[in-house]
């Protein structure tokens, strides 16, 4: 994953596996779409992340004929979602429900339970209530 994320290519080489001309990789830069690290001395290196995202960008505009600013759009809702889809995952694995779904008991509450099984009456008691209605 590191290699993936690493900044490697000069705005030229990335621009040609991109398929565009670097006057393009520029101004998505200005525009924000697709922003790559800087060098020293403040040259663009892109990732081959970057270079993926510029194949979308390309693509979306082309093919689905949707403008920069609902590019940007796209790609600012794509990277919220893989954010919050490695919260999700971190906090069920800290919370260790990973391995559970949640069902109602014969009383109402609701309760955490492994998955793939039901509640029986004795497993009940002993399921971890997770909320319970008022009565």
């Amino acid at each position: 994953m590191a290699a993936y994320d690493a900044p490697i290519f000069l705005i030229s080489m990335a621009a040609e596996r991109a398929g565009m001309h670097p006057q393009t990789l520029r101004q998505y830069d200005r525009l924000g779409l697709v922003v790559p690290r800087r060098a020293r001395g403040q040259g663009r290196r892109y990732s081959e992340r970057d270079v993926d995202v510029l194949r979308e960008v390309q693509r979306l505009s082309q093919e689905e004929g949707i403008n920069l600013a609902g590019i940007k759009r796209i790609l600012e809702l794509a990277s919220e979602n893989e954010r919050l889809e490695v919260e999700i995952a971190r906090l069920r694995e800290r919370a260790g429900l990973s391995r559970r779904v949640f069902t109602a008991d014969a009383a109402g509450d609701v309760v955490a339970v492994p998955l793939g099984t039901r509640l029986r009456r004795a497993e009940q008691s002993s399921a971890l209530v997770v909320w319970r209605p008022h009565r």
